[in-house]
């Protein structure tokens, strides 16, 4: 009997580091038990996950330590606008 998850995709992740100067650098990036380190890792630092599968694609395929193509600017503002609208939220409830 197959197991329905065998047909599924190995999970990706990649993480990103903006210090705002550039463009956001790819500092971790990989599938399978490495993606979930890495979502384990944002998640013990209170790092904002944001899901986009095909994004992921995309940033997996960059050398880590480069900084994103210049392709990927509005899909990361877009990102960055929904991380400070979590920062703004979180600051709101307490």
């Amino acid at each position: 009997m197959n197991d329905s998850r065998d047909h599924l995709p190995p999970s990706r992740a990649a993480a990103l580091r903006y210090t705002g100067i550039g463009a956001p650098t790819v500092v971790a990036s990989g599938e399978g038990v490495l993606a979930e380190r890495i979502r384990a890792l944002a998640a013990e630092h209170d790092i904002p996950l944001y899901e986009n599968q095909k994004l992921v694609e995309l940033l997996c395929q960059i050398p880590i330590g480069d900084e994103i193509p210049e392709s990927l600017y509005i899909t990361l503002a877009e990102i960055l606008a929904f991380i400070y609208y979590l920062d703004v939220a979180l600051d709101e409830s307490v």
